[in-house]
């Protein structure tokens, strides 16, 4: 496995850590030392395929990514992707929202019950001032899908609150809808 580094407009693609540790040791605002240099070793030699960021001083980082592109043209133009295992946890949540979005846009017309929860600007009397606050929102309609549902609701509710009240997304934890039957 090799290990593109970079830091601000410094890069390399080196194929053993201790390229990558010689390269990190050359630039100075870096600081290496032995807590840093082991945690680089450990991620190099772990089964994790994420890319791992460290922290130099606020907003200021610099990344590692484990890939198996053999030169720098090759990763840039993404040729060397490294696949998720097929039986590990990020396959499975993969799937998960893969057929969440699907179930989402499933046609099924008829009667839906949809749930959501989202932030609405009220106004304070007492103040004159605004805020945000939670509302839960529950409605029956005749919509086509889940999504179908959704958008029918936030297109209900945008006539008739503030318009800088927020609403989540269809594919979140704030939005559930569910199938009550055909229309008649």
């Amino acid at each position: 496995m090799n290990l593109y580094l970079r830091y601000f407009d410094k890069e390399t693609l080196v194929y053993n850590i201790e390229d990558a540790l010689d390269f990190l040791r050359s630039i100075p605002e870096i600081g290496m030392n032995a807590n840093l240099e082991a945690d680089v070793r450990e991620y190099a030699e772990s089964e994790v395929f994420y890319p791992k960021r460290y922290k130099i001083r606020p907003r200021v980082y610099f990344i590692i990514i484990k890939t198996t592109a053999a030169t720098m043209l090759d990763f840039k133009q993404k040729k060397a992707l490294h696949p998720a295992p097929q039986n590990s946890v990020a396959a499975e949540k993969h799937d998960m929202v893969v057929t969440a979005t699907t179930k989402l846009n499933e046609e099924r017309p008829g009667w839906y019950e949809g749930t959501l929860d989202f932030k609405r600007v009220m106004l304070i009397p007492a103040t004159g001032k605004h805020e945000y606050r939670d509302t839960h929102f529950v409605v029956r309609c005749k919509a086509n899908s889940g999504q179908d549902c959704y958008n029918r609701i936030v297109e209900h509710l945008r006539d008739r609150v503030d318009s800088r009240s927020q609403f989540p997304s269809a594919k979140g934890k704030n939005f559930h809808y569910k199938y009550l039957g055909m229309w008649k």
